[in-house]
């Protein structure tokens, strides 16, 4: 097959008319210049010599073009566009693909832009409520970045559920950075965790989801949002996974949060020699969590895991009591090398209600993602696969008034 042929083959493939209207003129032109530069002309299919089969479709390289809308989605291999003008009666629905779509939302407390994966489940036209996973990105990356390391997509074609990317702005933070460490941005209204929950809630009025099954998960300065979240509403978030974040209300200021990072800090403690107690709060909203963290993880240090894991803890024993949970423990091994410590929390009724993730010898790295994003793991285990579990395996979240967070200092 010559280079005009292949051209004209993909061109119908997206469905587009070579043969009258506009695109006639178009595959016309591209004929006249790959004439003119020798590599066109009219050069009939080869035929079956004498005692030969005629080739087959089969033997050539078959081109399908598909439109994609803005180069975000072409960046990322987990975003998939439908078919260019192809009728949707003409897919089957078993090849029925999702959708990544880029949006923005405002509010009084700001705007961000996201992007939000819509499984093939959600287009079908008696489409149930489905659940929906909010997944903040660490500093430095985007959406399309944490979309295609997390491959939480992947996971919402299998299981049937939306994924909300929220994206923070370079005007907010340099860095891209979720200000976790900010007394604005630890309480329930007016700063990040308000232009988060509105986004949520906007999304979830709009689209075929579950506002009782809706679940956050963060990286880094991601986690720790995904943590103030849990804590600023709990009656939204029906649970919370922590990849590599801090605890709730870490730090004040940047100082504190570098403090905090390095593992410097204790809770209750001043940050630097000579400066003032910090003004921390303890977590007090009883939220299902799983953390996993690196124990050679020198950007956030895993005792930040384990205080996240311990503010979890004290909430949920100061409702059921001090013997209200049992412990279980696990040594594991991936097929990759990648020594895990596995520790569940249970509830009375068996229910895992905290769940922490000791990853031996990992770093600053989301567990199981694809090398196509940053800040990845390829050894596992996979914490895409394992969050969703733990979070699919909660009840749906209670919708309760929740008081305002106290100010910094209270």
């Amino acid at each position: 097959m010559n280079i005009q042929d292949t051209i004209e083959r993909a061109l119908k493939a997206a469905g587009l008319n070579t043969e009258s209207g506009p695109m006639r003129g178009v595959t016309e032109t591209i004929r006249k210049a790959l004439s003119s530069a020798g590599l066109g002309g009219a050069t009939e299919p080869p035929r079956a010599a004498p005692g030969q089969r005629a080739p087959r479709d089969s033997d050539t390289i078959e081109v399908v073009a598909r439109e994609v809308v803005g180069s975000a989605e072409a960046e990322t291999p987990t975003a998939r566009a439908p078919a260019a003008r192809r009728p949707a009666a003409a897919r089957p629905a078993e090849t029925a693909e999702g959708q990544f779509l880029a949006r923005s939302f405002s509010s009084a407390a700001g705007t961000r832009a996201y992007k939000l994966y819509l499984p093939p489940q959600a287009a079908q036209a008696k489409a149930k409520a489905l659940p929906m996973v909010v997944m903040l990105h660490g500093c430095t990356q985007s959406a399309d970045d944490f979309a295609a390391g997390t491959q939480m997509n992947r996971l919402a074609d299998q299981h049937g559920f939306l994924v909300l990317y929220p994206e923070q702005a370079a005007s907010a933070n340099p860095s891209r950075c979720w200000n976790w460490f900010s007394p604005h941005d630890q309480v329930r209204e007016g700063g990040e965790p308000a232009l988060i929950a509105g986004m949520v809630e906007a999304v979830a009025a709009e689209q075929p989801v579950d506002p009782r099954r809706i679940y956050v998960a963060g990286l880094s300065a991601g986690a720790a949002m995904a943590v103030i979240l849990g804590q600023t509403h709990p009656e939204l978030f029906a649970a919370v996974g922590a990849h590599s974040g801090l605890p709730y209300a870490a730090a004040h200021d940047i100082p504190s949060a570098m403090a905090a990072m390095k593992g410097r800090v204790v809770m209750g403690r001043a940050h630097f020699p000579g400066t003032p107690e910090d003004p921390r709060r303890p977590a007090t909203q009883a939220v299902p969590m799983i953390v996993f963290h690196g124990d050679r993880d020198h950007t956030v240090q895993q005792s930040n895991g384990d205080q996240i894991v311990s503010q979890a803890l004290a909430a949920f024993t100061g409702q059921a009591g001090k013997n209200g949970l049992k412990e279980h423990r696990e040594e594991g091994t991936t097929d990759a090398g990648q020594r895990y410590t596995r520790t569940r929390h249970l509830g009375a009724d068996g229910r895992c209600l905290v769940e922490a993730w000791a990853l031996h010898g990992a770093g600053h790295a989301w567990s199981g993602g694809n090398a196509a994003g940053s800040y990845t793991d390829a050894k596992g285990p996979d914490a895409s696969a394992e969050m969703l579990r733990f979070f699919l395996a909660q009840p749906a979240a209670q919708r309760h008034a929740v008081a305002s967070t106290p100010p910094m200092g209270v």
